[in-house]
């Protein structure tokens, strides 16, 4: 497969608890990846920006720390992420020109450092 920041179909994350999170965009970070949340400009900042420290490894499926990514599978596969992104497609054409460029979502990825007091959150997952 490709590398997992050239990817343009949507990714899914899966934690070790079987939480799971479709990732809109991921950037790397020197700890590891930070990815955006769908809905994430809506959610606290301690919810709608993740960082996972780790390195990066496989060609996909991809491990960061020791979390999974995947390409979102349809609605047989992943149902209620998939209908979570139909959602946020759906809000991103409501955002028009308003919506950050992938430069400045770039910016706030590379400048992300998670609060102390959120270390063991969902923002921050080792």
């Amino acid at each position: 497969m490709a590398d997992l920041f050239s990817i343009t179909a949507p990714l899914l994350i899966r934690y070790p608890d079987d939480t799971r999170h479709v990732m809109v965009h991921c950037f790397t970070h020197p700890d590891g990846l930070v990815y955006f949340r769908t809905f994430w400009d809506r959610l606290p900042d301690s919810e709608g920006i993740c960082l996972v420290r780790g390195e990066l490894r496989g060609a996909g499926p991809w491990k960061a720390g020791n979390a999974v990514i995947t390409v979102l599978g349809c609605h047989g596969t992943h149902p209620e992420q998939a209908a979570e992104y139909a959602d946020w497609k759906f809000h991103l054409e409501q955002q028009g020109a308003g919506y950050p460029s992938r430069a400045e979502l770039e910016n706030m990825a590379r400048e992300f450092i998670p609060s102390p007091s959120v270390q063991s959150s969902r923002r921050e997952r080792e």
